[in-house]
C-alpha cells in the first residue's frame, strides 16, 4: 500500500559513527531498523555499550515535533506511550550537511502478528484492550497517534505488553493529519476524513484487528465500505469482536476507554480455546480413550507450556477486568 509521504533518503552505513554537535556524544550505527516520511531509525551502541535507537532527518522542524511529542509522553504518569527520550543533538556529516536527530530507547520484541500467531489469538484481544488504555491517556493529553498501524506496534516481554516505535504521525487533534497509511486510514475507504480525533486512530484500530488475518491486506474496490465489511464478515475469527469492530469503523466511539469497555465486554462472554478443547473431550469421551501413545508423549511434554500460557493469558485478562472495575 502506498504511503502519503515521501521516504527520505539518509542511509548510514555499519560501524559509522554519529558524533553530537552539542553534547558530543558519540554513537555507531549498527543497523537500519526502517525510513518514514520524516527520516530513518537506526540502531546504534551508546558509549557505555548499551543498545539505542536513532533518529535523523534532514527535517530539524519535524524532528523538533517529534521530540517535544515524546517529553509530552514522559510527563504521563506511568509513562508507556512510546520510547524514552535519551538525547537530542546535530550532526555534520564529513561532508559538511547537517542532519538533526535523537536517540530513544531501543525496544526488543516480537512485532504484533508473530507474538499472537505463537502465543494463541486469543492474545488478539487482550493486547487490543492495552492499546486503547495507552490510546486513552494519548488522547486525554491533546493527541492522536495518526499513523496507527502493525509496524508501528512492538510486543515487549515478559511480561506481554504493547508498545509504539515510531511517533512520526502524531498529531495534535483539530489539525488534520499529517502522516498515514492507505490500509489503515478511514478516508482511503471513503468512511470518514483525516482530522485528527479519537476516532480515527480507534479506526486504525480495528484495521489492525482485521489485518491479522489479511497479512497481505487487501485491496478496496469500487465500492471500498463495502468491500471492507465483507471482508470482516468472512471473517469467523472475529466474530466475536464484530460489535465493537463495526463500531470503530463507522466511528461510532466517542473515546478509546468506551471502546476498551465494550471490547472488554465482548471478551468476557468468550472461553478461551483451551478451555474449549476441554469441553469437547468431556461430551466425547471415546476421544480420549482412542489417543495413541504418540500422542500421549507429545501431550506430556508439552503439558508444562500449556499450562504456563493459560496461566499468563488468565492473569492478564484478570487484571484488566480488574483494572476497568476501578476505573
Amino acid at each position: 500500500m502506498r504511503q502519503i509521504s515521501k521516504k527520505q533518503g539518509i542511509n548510514l552505513r555499519p560501524g559509522i559513527k554519529v558524533t553530537g554537535k552539542w553534547h558530543q556524544k558519540e554513537y555507531i550505527i549498527k543497523k537500519k531498523l526502517g525510513s518514514g516520511a520524516i527520516g530513518s531509525v537506526y540502531l546504534c551502541e551508546q558509549q557505555d555499550g548499551k543498545p539505542a535507537a536513532l533518529k535523523i532527518s534532514e527535517k530539524g522542524s519535524s524532528v523538533t515535533m517529534e521530540v517535544n511529542v515524546l517529553k509530552t509522553f514522559q510527563k504521563v504518569q506511568g509513562n508507556r506511550l512510546g520510547p524514552s527520550l535519551l538525547d537530542v543533538d546535530d550532526w555534520i556529516d564529513p561532508q559538511g550537511n547537517r542532519y538533526s536527530f535523537y536517540i530513544m530507547e531501543y525496544l526488543r520484541g516480537k512485532q504484533l502478528s508473530t507474538f499472537v500467531s505463537s502465543h494463541g489469538e486469543e492474545w488478539l484481544g487482550i493486547l487490543m484492550l492495552q492499546l486503547l488504555d495507552d490510546l486513552e491517556q494519548l488522547h486525554q493529553t491533546g493527541w492522536v497517534f495518526g499513523d496507527l498501524k502493525t509496524e508501528n506496534l512492538i510486543v515487549t516481554y515478559p511480561p506481554p505488553r504493547i508498545r509504539w516505535i515510531d511517533v512520526g504521525g502524531t498529531t495534535q487533534i483539530g489539525r488534520s493529519i499529517k502522516e498515514y497509511t492507505d490500509f489503515y486510514d478511514r478516508g482511503y475507504w471513503n468512511m470518514g476524513s483525516r482530522r485528527a480525533e479519537p476516532s480515527y486512530d480507534l479506526f486504525a484500530l480495528a484495521m489492525i484487528m482485521i489485518q491479522f488475518y489479511y497479512p497481505n491486506r487487501f485491496e478496496r474496490g469500487t465500492d471500498p465500505k463495502k468491500t471492507l465489511f465483507h471482508k470482516l464478515r468472512q471473517t469467523p475469527p472475529l466474530k466475536k469482536y464484530e460489535p465493537s469492530i463495526i463500531k470503530a469503523l463507522k466511528g461510532q466511539y466517542t473515546s478509546s476507554i468506551e471502546m476498551k469497555a465494550e471490547l472488554a465486554a465482548l471478551i468476557m462472554k468468550q472461553p478461551s480455546s483451551f478451555l474449549q478443547t476441554k469441553q469437547r473431550n468431556h461430551a466425547n469421551p471415546s476421544m480420549t480413550q482412542k489417543k495413541s501413545r504418540k500422542y500421549q508423549k507429545r501431550k506430556r511434554t508439552k503439558h508444562h507450556s500449556v499450562l504456563e500460557g493459560v496461566g499468563i493469558f488468565v492473569v492478564v485478562l484478570l487484571f484488566y477486568f480488574i483494572y476497568l472495575i476501578l476505573q
